[in-house]
């Protein structure tokens, strides 16, 4: 609770920049719980830095194709694992229908989505099957998590 008294700004609320919840499910590589924690919790999502700007997903790609991979991690510190020289390693937080917008707009060129890729537990997943794993939305006001949709795929 504020008070409006106090002349102190507040302090700015720092994105997580783990999910527990995602960790746990690709420790068990467990389909159902990475789908429930993509819906229910944040995922870590590579920046792209450029000029000083990093407003863009940073994507991975193979070598004569124009097909792309999206990363994603349970933590900062995994993705940071991955590219162990680079100097300023940034991340965004993204959360389920962030997730969904993205893979909405850029699925025609995304080959694989893969989660922690540099371990310890990697995951990987069609574009196509994580939308069917993140279902839709709820309704406002209904809470049902029948609603979210759930397959065996991730």
């Amino acid at each position: 609770m504020t008070d409006a008294t106090d002349p102190t700004p507040p302090i700015p609320v720092t994105p997580p920049t783990r999910s527990v919840a995602l960790a746990a499910a690709l420790a068990a590589q467990d389909v159902a719980a990475v789908a429930y924690a993509l819906r229910n919790d944040v995922v870590i999502v590579p920046q792209l830095v450029v000029n000083g700007q990093g407003e863009q997903v940073r994507v991975f790609g193979r070598e004569g194709t124009d097909k792309r991979m999206l990363l994603l991690f349970s933590s900062a510190e995994n993705y940071v694992r991955m590219v162990p020289d680079e100097v300023d390693p940034q991340v965004m937080v993204g959360d389920a229908q962030w997730l969904r917008d993205f893979l909405t707009v850029h699925r025609n060129v995304l080959e694989m989505v893969f989660f922690d890729i540099a371990g310890p537990h990697v995951m990987q997943a069609a574009p196509d099957d994580l939308m069917a794993a993140l279902g839709t939305l709820p309704e406002a006001g209904t809470g049902t998590e029948a609603e979210a949709g759930s397959t065996g795929d991730v």
